[in-house]
């Protein structure tokens, strides 16, 4: 019977030993954790080291042990800072819908008023998204609906002082 050498053993011959990775956090995957998930484990384990800290100088007279695993609590609070950025990211980003909205709003801002069709050649909405997206701000009160030569012109609504204003210029 052949006795086949041990795969660590072997692995270990060929450089192929396990390395410590900057995103393991005591054994956690911290890439695959949840931005909640990161702060979590982060504020729990600094928590319970500062505690376990805390227990050592008041109890005993080990408090010199805070030397030796009080490192942990630097890692601990990275993986926390690591969480709360994540959560601040995701709060800032906006849904795809309200970024096309906000897209279709800057155009007619820039243009004045707009035709479904010439909303899809300003933005990268196509034109029955832009003809749904506009019927529903006007639907909404938020646009003025202007007809003219048979066509509707969607655009933003003008504040008294913009018509005052107008009237001054056209004169």
């Amino acid at each position: 019977m052949e006795k086949k050498p041990d795969r660590d053993l072997e692995s270990r011959r060929r450089g192929h030993h396990h390395r410590w990775d900057s995103d393991d956090f005591f054994g956690l995957d911290v890439e695959k954790m949840s931005p909640k998930a990161q702060a979590v484990t982060g504020i729990v384990t600094g928590g319970l080291i500062l505690l376990a800290a805390a227990l050592l100088i008041a109890f005993t007279n080990l408090w010199w042990l805070i030397f030796i695993f009080g490192w942990a609590v630097f890692p601990a609070f990275g993986v926390f800072a690591r969480g709360v950025a994540g959560l601040v990211d995701n709060r800032s980003e906006l849904p795809a819908s309200n970024a096309r909205e906000r897209e279709l709003l800057e155009a007619l801002q820039s243009r004045g008023e707009l035709t479904p069709a010439q909303a899809a050649m300003e933005t990268s909405l196509t034109v029955n998204e832009a003809d749904e997206m506009l019927k529903d701000l006007a639907a909404k009160g938020h646009l003025d609906v202007r007809v003219r030569g048979g066509g509707l012109f969607y655009g933003l609504w003008e504040t008294d002082s913009e018509v005052g204003r107008g009237r001054i210029g056209d004169e």
